[in-house]
Order: structure tokens, then sequence, then C-alpha cells
């Protein structure tokens, strides 16, 4: 089955620009309570994503930053420790088990790597879980 009657279209997904502020970053978690959020670059495409660990990494690594100066961190200096490997929209609901084991959602793109949303491990897990059960 196709993703597209999975996909939690762009609008509808929580997701920062690229040139965002590690402050911004922490709010709009902290805010929706995530864990991981998609960046988008200028043009719209995926830029990666970004996780707590990647925040409390860039905290402990830097032990003179205080909350106030999260505000000065921009995004592209905080390494990622994860690479949430997008998909394409065409692609099948059949080849995202094995990106779901390691990501909480995956990131969707489209023919012209423009960011168009995201499929959550959660709908992947159910659509599973619907399938008949075939005999090993």
């Amino acid at each position: 089955m196709n993703i597209a009657f999975f996909l939690i279209a762009k609008k509808d997904t929580v997701h920062l620009p690229f040139h965002s502020t590690m402050r911004q970053a922490l709010e709009k978690m902290e805010f929706h309570h995530y864990t991981a959020i998609p960046l988008v670059d200028e043009d719209g495409k995926y830029a990666g994503t970004l996780t707590e660990g990647d925040l409390l990494w860039k905290m402990k690594n830097t032990p003179s930053l205080t909350f106030a100066d999260t505000e000065r961190i921009w995004l592209k200096d905080i390494p990622r420790r994860m690479v949430n490997t997008p998909i394409h929209i065409n692609e099948e609901m059949e080849n995202l088990l094995s990106l779901a084991i390691m990501q909480n959602f995956i990131p969707v793109i489209d023919d012209n790597d423009v960011f168009c949303g995201i499929i959550r491990r959660r709908e992947i897990i159910e659509y599973f879980a619907q399938q008949p059960k075939t005999s090993l």
C-alpha cells in the first residue's frame, strides 16, 4: 500500500526551519512534548531530524552554556547523532518497517526532496498489525 494514505502533511507536522536557534527547538519540543522534530531548509527540503539527545549532548559538551545562551546557538551548529532517513512519497508501506524500528517517525519527501510530512511509527505498526497472519 502506498504511504500517502498514512502521511501527516507538512502543514499538520510540527517542524522547524533549519536556521532556528537551540532555544526555539527546546521550547517547541517542550510545548508539543516531542523528543524529535524534523528540520526544513529555506527551500522547504528536509534537512534532518533534531532530537532531545542532540540538545543534551550539546549542553554536556559546552560546559559554560546556560539556558539564556541557547538563543545564540544555531541548529546548524548542533551535531546530530542519528540520521532519520527520509523516504519518497511513492514508497510502499512494506518498505517502512525496518526504518520504523529505529525512528519514531519517517520523514517523507517528494521528487525534488521537498519535505511533505511524516509517517509516525504508530501508523506503521497499526498497518502491519491489521495484516493477515501468514504461516512461517
